[in-house]
């Protein structure tokens, strides 16, 4: 039911108590206009004081004939619907009602309190910008603007969550993405009806097409350069207020073994340590299951000099590989998650003494075999070494089925493991995007950025995947001299 500002400042005091409960910051603060009584009502707890005087309190005196003229700000709203005032004052805004007015003036003067600008501490580069978002959604815009300076650059605004009201911006660059991922972005953001959105947690999850699927189907980032290289290739991004993750869509899985220090680097450097982190990806999914399955099933590949110290290693051991297996793995888990949550000291502390007192101990025991102690450290490192956080993640979730399998029918299981992974990766999308191209679909022309880093002067076009408007990164130079000739 809609309700009229009224022009008796206490009954539009009185309802805005009402409509916070009486809540105790719900404060006015009283002044004198060219002789008339007014008001100014505000939630003390989330707008800021100083910037009040100096936008509205100061200028009273100023012998204007209008309130309007003497409010100094750019978002300026006179609202005439007393209903629609108290979701503003949320909002960190203030209301402004004169005595005899039907309107009421509302602008913003809400508190901010973020961090510094700092280097995210889960994407860590050599090389390149070292800033990184923070909580506040109009400084990431801002870092965002700062590096696209382009009339093209589209941002669109969403509130989410009923009882959160959460603001969130979509970006994308008009020229480049494509308008049918951007209303396919559009449509599921208003698809989502919840009391509570506060993260890009949810939000991720409200828009992935197969939320059961282990394989991250948005790129989470921290970083601005690595969230504008996604926008000039034709995707779009999704910053929420309130915290600094930016998702990007549509994404593929190579996207998530990229580094902003690949292209920081020679694209010899680039191309080793990208191929380094996919070699990672097998080796953190296949070395457990092939030693399990290996001792299990098929110990007669094993080489004759080493089958004498994996025998005396593994003939103590109580009980099967795949048991010693699941509980160093386990270990493995319940050490990284001690080491997040406790201080940074205390944890870094944790993980080394940590693993290597466990680690010593259960091998002098007899409980795990020192060959296993290799196998998961090697299995660990290799999956911390994946610049996303949340494949790596993935990563140490699949590796438990292909240890299962790898236990029950040897190699046979794991390639079958492998046959419904690949399945899998060539059937899922990310928003209509394929999410293993280039592999499958085929394309040559983004092989180029995929496995290796080509000599940038070779990657002239946008990935095709995102089918963005403008394919062309750069033309090709034609009759480029040498040696400055």
């Amino acid at each position: 039911m809609d309700i009229n500002v009224s022009g008796d400042l206490d009954a539009n005091y009185t309802y805005i108590q009402e409509a916070f409960h009486f809540s105790d910051d719900v404060k006015k603060r009283e002044f004198l206009f060219n002789e008339r009584k007014g008001v100014c009502l505000f939630l003390e707890t989330v707008i800021d004081d100083e910037r009040l005087d100096k936008m509205f309190f100061d200028h009273l005196q100023s012998g204007e004939d209008e309130i309007k003229t003497c409010i100094h700000a750019s978002d300026l709203k006179m609202m005439r619907l007393l209903n629609k005032v108290s979701p503003e004052l949320n909002q960190g805004k203030v209301a402004v009602f004169l005595e005899g007015d039907s309107e009421a003036y509302v602008f913003d003067v809400r508190k901010t309190s973020e961090r510094t600008i700092e280097e995210p501490e889960n994407e860590k580069v050599v090389r390149g910008a070292h800033d990184g978002f923070v909580e506040g959604l109009m400084t990431n815009l801002f870092l965002l603007r700062k590096r696209v300076k382009n009339q093209d650059l589209v941002i669109k605004y969403h509130t989410l969550g009923q009882e959160t009201e959460t603001k969130l911006a979509v970006v994308y660059i008009e020229s480049m993405a494509n308008p049918k991922i951007i209303q396919a972005v559009e449509d599921k953001l208003q698809s989502i009806s919840s009391d509570m959105v506060f993260s890009p947690g949810y939000v991720e999850e409200f828009l992935e097409n197969e939320q059961l699927s282990p394989f991250p189907q948005m790129l989470n980032t921290e970083r601005p350069d690595r969230t504008m290289a996604n926008l000039l290739d034709g995707r779009v991004a999704i910053l929420t207020d309130g915290d600094p993750t930016a998702l990007v869509c549509p994404v593929s899985f190579f996207a998530f073994y990229q580094s902003p220090d690949d292209y920081n680097s020679r694209f010899i450097v680039g191309s080793f340590y990208r191929i380094l982190r996919m070699i990672s990806f097998f080796i953190a999914i296949f070395v457990p299951a092939i030693y399990i399955a290996t001792v299990s099933f098929h110990f007669e590949v094993i080489p004759a000099d080493l089958v004498l110290p994996v025998k005396s290693s593994v003939e103590r051991i109580p009980y099967p590989p795949i048991v010693e297996a699941i509980l160093m793995e386990l270990t493995i888990e319940l050490i990284r998650e001690a080491g997040i949550r406790l201080p940074s000291p205390i944890g870094q502390t944790i993980g080394i003494v940590g693993g290597l007192v466990i680690g010593d101990a259960v091998v002098q025991a007899g409980l795990v075999s020192n060959i296993m102690i290799i196998v998961v450290a090697i299995t660990a490192i290799a999956s911390f070494v994946v610049p996303s956080f949340e494949m790596s993640s993935t990563l140490r979730v699949v590796r438990f089925p292909f240890m299962f399998a790898a236990a029950s029918f040897g190699y046979f299981g794991i390639m079958f493991c492998f046959t419904l992974l690949l399945i899998h990766l060539c059937k899922l999308e990310s928003f209509g995007s394929p999410y293993f191209a280039p592999v499958a679909p085929l394309t040559w022309q983004d092989l180029k950025d995929s496995f290796i880093r080509a000599p940038l002067e070779k990657m002239n076009e946008r990935p095709r995947a995102t089918r963005p408007l403008n394919k062309f990164r750069q033309r090709v130079r034609k009759g480029r001299r040498k040696n400055g000739e």
